[in-house]
């Protein structure tokens, strides 16, 4: 089964050291996957996936393996990547790609104006969105990110007022707040309350 092993950030370390991530030689190590920082550019640059077959899936750039730090709190309360945002011009064709890469289309999703696509890879969902039809040939894109925390209330009290106000998630039972744009990051950046039990 094929997992993210990887994904490599244009932020600087103490950016993400900011909004409270624990940040170790420039590598950020959630759940397993090590953010490699480097500050270069914008948003998430580049992926590392085990098991996939292929480089480049319709687009995405592949990147370098990095150590991953020994497990770290982090004090924004962030324990996992619950799922990356990938958008896509044409949805039909990144389903097919995604699909020849080894990748089992989980399920689909008529949201209005998007239209989402669900994979898993490893733990991590990959949410990949486009229009209901196809809108040009350019590549698929990485878009954000959408963290599981272990309290969204205290994840609100360390960020501030750099984190919007919660809201119903269209997971049942969960709640999502958004960073805001102006918090240092060039990725855009979702928390999100745990699973109910």
């Amino acid at each position: 089964m094929a997992s993210i092993v990887a994904l490599e950030i244009a932020d600087p370390p103490a950016a993400w050291a900011e909004l409270g991530f624990t940040v170790e030689n420039g590598v950020c190590g959630i759940d397993g996957v090590a953010y490699v920082l480097d500050g270069a550019g914008a948003g998430v640059v580049s992926w590392t996936v085990a098991g996939l077959d292929g480089a480049g899936v319709d687009g995405l750039p592949d990147g370098p393996s990095a150590a991953l730090p020994p497990p770290a709190a982090h004090p924004n309360g962030v324990v996992a990547l619950d799922h990356l945002v990938i958008s896509t011009p044409n949805l039909g064709r990144t389903i097919e790609r995604f699909e020849a890469a080894g990748l089992e289309l989980r399920r689909t999703r008529d949201a209005g104006r998007i239209h989402q696509a669900f994979f898993k890879a490893g733990t991590v969902v990959l949410e990949v969105i486009g229009p209901p039809q196809p809108n040009g040939d350019g590549p698929a894109r990485f878009w954000g990110l959408a963290w599981t925390v272990a309290d969204l209330a205290a994840t609100a009290a360390f960020l501030g007022d750099r984190l919007h106000a919660a809201k119903d998630a269209v997971q049942k039972g969960r709640q999502i707040a958004t960073l805001d744009k102006q918090a240092g990051s060039t990725v855009a950046h979702a928390f999100m309350s745990p699973e109910p039990r």
